[in-house]
C-alpha cells in the first residue's frame, strides 16, 4: 500500500519551496506583488512542479529499474497508474488556482502544464529537452506577471536560460557528463549573474532618481525614496553575485572532473540557486524585503535535500 511518505519522495516535496519565487519575481516585476493573488500563483507554481515530478517517474519508470531502483516506482512503492493520476490532478489543481485569479492566468497555465507534459513524456531524451524545461520556467515566472507579461518577460527570460544551463548538465547525473557540458553550464551561470547584477544595478538606480523627482520639495521623502534605491541596487547586486558564485563554484569543479558525483552536486546546487536569482530579480524590482525572506529558504532546501532528493 502507498503511503505518505512515498508520494511525498515521488513529487519532491520539499524541492517546490524553489518554485513559489518564480511567482513572486514575475508579479514583482509586473508590479502586481499585492493581495492574495501572487499566493495563489505560487501555490498553483507548487503544484505544477510536483505534477512534473511524478510524471518524470512514471515516464523514467523502465530505466530507473537499472539506474535509480531505489525510487518509488522501481521499488513497487508507488504503481505507474498512481504516479500518472497523482501528475493529472496535481496538473488540474495547478490550472483551477491560476484560473481563480482571472483569465490572463489562465492563459499562461495552460501552456505551462503543456510544457510539462511534453517535456517528461517526449522531449526530456531529445536535444530539444533543455530548452523545452527552460520554456517551462520561464512560463512559470511569466505566470505570476501574468497581469502585465511584457513587464515579466525579462525575468522570466533570465530564469529560463539558468534552467536550460542546469538542465543540460543534469543529463550526466548517472553516468558522467563532459568538461564541454559542464562548462556551457558554467558559462550560461556566469552570463544569468552578470546580466542580474547590471540590470538591477541600472533598474534600481532609475528607480532612485524617479522617486526623488517624484518627491519634489518633499525633501524626506526623496532622501527615503534615494535609500530604498540604494538598498535595491546593492542587494539586488549581492544577490545576483552570490547565485553565481554558490551555483558556478560547483560546475566549474564539475569542468575539471565530470563524473557523476561532481555532476549531481552542480545539479542539485542549481536548482537551489534558483532562490538567490529569484531574490536577485526581487530586490531588482525594489521588493528587498520579499528578497530577503525568500533567501531563509536557502537552508531550509539544503537540509530537506538530505532527506528527499530533488533530483
Amino acid at each position: 500500500m502507498t503511503q505518505l511518505k512515498d508520494l511525498a519522495e515521488l513529487i519532491r516535496l520539499p524541492a517546490a519551496l524553489t518554485v513559489p519565487g518564480d511567482a513572486l519575481a514575475g508579479a514583482a516585476a509586473a508590479g502586481t506583488l499585492r493581495g492574495w493573488r501572487p499566493a495563489a500563483l505560487a501555490a498553483s507554481s507548487a503544484c505544477m512542479y510536483w505534477a512534473g515530478m511524478a510524471l518524470n517517474d512514471y515516464a523514467d519508470r523502465d530505466l530507473d529499474q537499472h539506474e535509480r531502483p531505489e525510487r518509488p516506482i522501481p521499488s513497487g512503492r508507488v504503481s505507474p497508474r498512481t504516479a500518472l493520476r497523482v501528475a493529472g490532478g496535481l496538473t488540474g489543481a495547478g490550472v483551477a488556482l491560476a484560473a481563480c485569479t482571472g483569465r490572463s492566468a489562465a492563459c499562461v497555465a495552460l501552456p505551462l502544464a503543456a510544457s510539462v507534459w511534453t517535456y517528461d513524456l517526449v522531449a526530456k531524451p531529445s536535444l530539444a529537452g533543455p530548452a523545452v524545461m527552460g520554456t517551462a520556467r520561464a512560463l512559470d515566472v511569466l505566470l505570476g506577471g501574468s497581469a502585465a507579461p511584457r513587464r515579466a518577460l525579462p525575468a522570466a527570460l533570465l530564469m529560463g536560460v539558468h534552467t536550460v544551463g542546469v538542465t543540460g548538465l543534469s543529463r550526466g547525473e548517472v553516468h558522467g557528463s563532459s568538461p564541454r557540458a559542464a562548462a556551457a553550464a558554467f558559462g550560461t551561470t556566469a552570463a544569468v549573474a552578470a546580466v542580474t547584477a547590471v540590470s538591477a544595478a541600472h533598474v534600481a538606480g532609475r528607480e532612485t532618481g524617479q522617486g526623488v523627482r517624484a518627491a519634489g520639495s518633499e525633501t524626506g521623502q526623496g532622501v527615503r525614496a534615494a535609500g530604498r534605491g540604494t538598498l535595491a541596487r546593492v542587494a539586488g547586486v549581492a544577490l545576483a553575485g552570490s547565485y553565481g558564485v554558490a551555483v558556478g563554484r560547483q560546475q566549474l569543479e564539475a569542468t575539471a572532473n565530470p563524473g557523476a558525483d561532481a555532476v549531481r552536486s552542480a545539479t542539485k546546487r542549481g536548482i537551489h540557486g534558483m532562490v538567490p536569482l529569484q531574490a536577485a530579480l526581487l530586490a531588482r524590482a525594489g521588493r528587498v524585503g520579499t528578497a530577503a525572506a525568500l533567501t531563509a529558504v536557502t537552508p531550509i532546501l539544503r537540509a530537506a535535500a538530505k532527506v528527499v532528493s530533488p533530483t
